[in-house]
């Protein structure tokens, strides 16, 4: 768990904000037995999550890919190639969905604005260090244009099915 307390309060927020705007079908299936709070996902959001990432091309259209995905400081952090279409709709339309789904056992759906970080922003070296950590070379190293990215969501839910198995408290 890389949050700080003022960051996990950040997210409840967040979530529970998201939450009190949900649609009764959404909140009649993340009931509060099944919601998870900032501090359970920051717990069991660790190491890479198989995101799947939605942008809009020029024409409106949507357009969905994976991505290596990184729960950190509230946030998730994901690199691709610059040249990936991806990274071109991010940059002319920075607004994005993000979802973590693992079949019925957790699922977290986030919506915001994607922010590219460059090497002189000052969480860069926090985060390479992160990745050089996990991955054990840099992001930066496999190609010539990997850029890195960061969702600063606006909404934001989490569910498991079995908080209990989730939580690891069977």
């Amino acid at each position: 768990m890389k949050e700080t307390k003022e960051e996990v309060a950040g997210l409840q927020r967040l979530l529970d904000a998201a939450y009190d705007r949900s649609t009764e079908h959404l909140r009649n299936i993340i009931t509060d037995s099944r919601k998870l709070s900032a501090a359970e996902l920051a717990d069991v959001l660790t190491g890479m999550c198989t995101l799947t990432l939605a942008t809009v091309t020029a024409k409106g259209e949507p357009r969905i890919s994976a991505v290596d995905g990184h729960f950190l400081h509230a946030r998730w952090v994901f690199t691709t190639s610059g040249t990936a279409a991806k990274a071109r709709h991010l940059r002319a339309r920075p607004a994005a969905s993000i979802s973590y789904v693992d079949g019925e056992r957790i699922g977290v759906f986030s919506h915001g604005q994607v922010e590219f970080l460059e090497p002189e922003h000052p969480d860069f070296p926090a985060i390479e260090e992160y990745l050089v950590a996990h991955y054990g070379s840099s992001p930066s190293s496999w190609g010539d244009d990997i850029v890195y990215c960061r969702l600063e969501p606006s909404w934001m839910v989490g569910y498991a099915f079995d908080k209990a198995e989730v939580l690891g408290r069977t």
